[in-house]
């Protein structure tokens, strides 16, 4: 049984002026996305900055999400790093707080060869019980998980279940679900790719867009997997330009913006990342506009 079907959202982390975490306005933000059709709580992903985070911040992030949610949707922890012993401790860690599942990014930097891959993720996983996804976006870690390589660890590690499909590459998607029998459980890493992912046999998204449209998101996937593909077609192709000022500068910059912009007062961002640029907030001003979120 897949740990959750539909939209998962990749939180954000919010922050104090000082920079410290706001755990109250991070309960705030999952209560909102309980409330609002979000299927899974995704912790300490990308869009959490966990890059930024001390270890001892990341397990804190980890058991508040746990305590957060009360059991209403599963929640994903974000575990990945490029030191092998570190993902075994905060995967060992999470699973002690009680998340429901793991998300593993590849190890960024090392630029780790695909036997490299397999033995960092079998390394994790004899640790842990949790069932994880892969979650492959090089564009970011310099290091993509080959279609081979996915299968493989499918085949062969038990609780290795899914996998965040980041590539962009959908001639990729459809080799990893041929090689997989179509049985791995498949989320889109990219919110202008749901509807072609669900298309190939995928489960859900991993998102970006839910921080603000949770009940749309949600909506595109619901659609489509109940059978209302045109529907769901519609939907997607409606949150594109918005999905484009998401992503005007590296994520999550703009995001984080437009929460603020809707009243939210998650914070800023942890350096080396930066305020997104007036010209590019008027981007993102009128595609929410347009959408209808603000």
């Amino acid at each position: 049984m897949a740990i959750f079907t539909g939209a998962g959202v990749a939180i954000v982390t919010p922050f104090h002026e000082d920079g410290s975490i706001n755990y109250n306005k991070l309960e705030e933000l999952i209560d909102f996305h309980c409330n609002n059709g979000t299927d899974s709580i995704v912790i300490c992903g990308t869009t959490g900055e966990s890059a930024t985070l001390t270890e001892s911040e990341h397990i804190e992030c980890i058991q508040k999400a746990v305590e957060f949610t009360r059991g209403r949707v599963p929640v994903v922890a974000g575990t990945g790093s490029n030191n092998t012993m570190t993902a075994i401790e905060l995967s060992k860690a999470a699973e002690e707080a009680g998340a429901d599942g793991l998300l593993m990014v590849t190890p960024y930097y090392n630029k780790a060869t695909q036997n490299g891959l397999i033995q960092h993720y079998k390394a994790v996983a004899n640790e842990v019980k949790l069932p994880i996804i892969l979650y492959s976006v090089a564009s970011r870690t310099g290091c993509n998980v080959e279609p081979t390589t996915v299968a493989t660890l499918f085949k062969e590690v038990e609780n290795v279940v899914g996998i965040k499909e980041a590539s962009g590459n959908i001639s990729q998607i459809a080799k990893i679900m041929n090689l997989t029998d179509g049985k791995i459980d498949l989320y889109s890493g990219n919110d202008d790719q749901i509807v072609p992912i669900l298309s190939l046999g995928g489960i859900g998204v991993i998102s970006v867009l839910s921080n603000i449209a949770p009940k749309e998101t949600h909506d595109i996937c619901a659609r489509y997997l109940a059978g209302d593909h045109q529907g769901s077609l519609e939907m997607q192709l409606k949150a594109l330009p918005l999905v484009e000022a998401l992503f005007c500068e590296v994520n999550p910059i703009p995001v984080k913006k437009a929460l603020n912009l809707m009243g939210y007062e998650v914070g800023g961002l942890r350096m080396p990342l930066t305020e997104l640029t007036e010209g590019n907030t008027e981007k993102l001003v009128k595609a929410m506009r347009d959408y209808g979120v603000l």
